[in-house]
């Protein structure tokens, strides 16, 4: 049994649901000032996913679901607080009446210079929850370094451009392999064979590598990395195999979950994203980081005390065989700091 150093989830990651008004709306209850917030509206199909962090600043935004460059509008996200972020009029991230979801994560606010890689970079990191954001200027060359300030080599890391359309991309070498890469806009499977993004090295507990792919290091593009380290009872990356079968397979976390991505890595399915602010086990509401699509519910994932279980056959969450990598979040850890069991919440 794995022991936790994050007692209370809900300090490092939430889930918070709220509805537009389309006007200036704060919002609370996050529990504390983040320094990731991504958002999506839950019933109007068509609107984009939209990411904001500390590092690129308010009213600046990413979506996962295009290869856009960063925009910049005045009024969507205007100011991260002590207990949430506040949004203006725009129908994106804050339509009147629209039921609405963020994802929030805490890294440590104000970024920092960090110059333990070839190329330097500005990170904002928390090393307890295993989270930082880095960014870099890119410089087309093979064989450099970029430093993450975790201390722990982290196990998946997201990268974008902010200034140019190219595609995101995900490193994961443990479930893809130190060439592989899966792309968050697209469907596309793991593509592998290819040094030009990771320079066959996987991170280290100080730095990542990255070859001369524009996707990871445009000359003079500005690239954001959203890096993520394995926290026990915390957070947990890795695969699966599926087993084909409407009872599916239940993959072991340590913890409760409170957000889970999954996505097939062999063939061109989309991403599939479940919280447990919108539905509950036998009709869990999934989004699509990949599609500006809405919530859509189903029977098709369980979220149990410690990891959870699909509730599905086929290729989307287990086909026979099949190769799925997950990154997930807890709601509650299933240990105490001091290795008693914890107390459910």
């Amino acid at each position: 049994m794995a022991y936790t150093t994050i007692p209370k989830s809900t300090d490092y990651f939430n889930t918070k649901l709220y509805t537009g008004n389309y006007s200036t709306n704060a919002i609370t209850g996050v529990g504390f000032q983040p320094d990731l917030t991504w958002i999506k509206t839950r019933t109007t199909a068509g609107e984009n996913h939209y990411l904001f962090d500390v590092i690129r600043g308010v009213t600046k935004y990413i979506h996962s679901d295009t290869n856009a460059a960063q925009g910049t509008n005045a009024a969507t996200l205007t100011a991260f607080g002590s207990d949430g972020f506040t949004v203006g009029a725009n129908n994106s991230v804050n339509k009147s009446g629209e039921p609405l979801v963020s994802w929030n994560w805490k890294a440590n606010g104000a970024s920092v210079s960090n110059t333990a890689g070839s190329i330097n970079s500005t990170v904002s990191v928390n090393t307890t929850s295993g989270f930082s954001i880095v960014q870099y200027t890119g410089n087309a060359s093979q064989s450099q370094t970029v430093g993450h300030g975790l201390g722990v080599a982290p196990k998946l890391i997201i990268f974008k451009s902010s200034t140019s359309a190219d595609d995101w991309s995900i490193c994961c070498p443990s479930v893809l392999g130190v060439d592989g890469r899966l792309t968050l806009n697209t469907t596309a499977a793991n593509s592998i064979g290819d040094n030009t993004f990771w320079n066959s090295t996987a991170p280290s507990s100080t730095l990542f590598s990255i070859g001369n792919n524009p996707r990871a290091n445009a000359s003079g593009q500005t690239i954001i990395a959203y890096c993520f380290a394995e926290i026990p009872g915390f957070s947990k990356m890795g695969s699966y195999e599926g087993n084909g079968n409407a009872n599916g397979i239940f993959q072991h976390l340590g913890f409760k979950p409170a957000w889970v991505l999954i996505k097939n890595t062999t063939a061109t399915e989309a991403y599939f994203l479940y919280d447990n602010k919108r539905g509950y086990n036998g009709s869990m509401a999934a989004l699509f980081p990949d599609e500006a699509a809405a919530d859509a519910f189903a029977n098709n994932i369980d979220f149990l005390s410690n990891g959870f279980k699909i509730r599905t056959a086929g290729a989307i969450l287990n086909g026979n065989t099949t190769k799925y990598i997950y990154m997930a979040f807890a709601s509650e850890p299933l240990v105490s700091t001091n290795g008693n069991a914890a107390t459910a919440r």
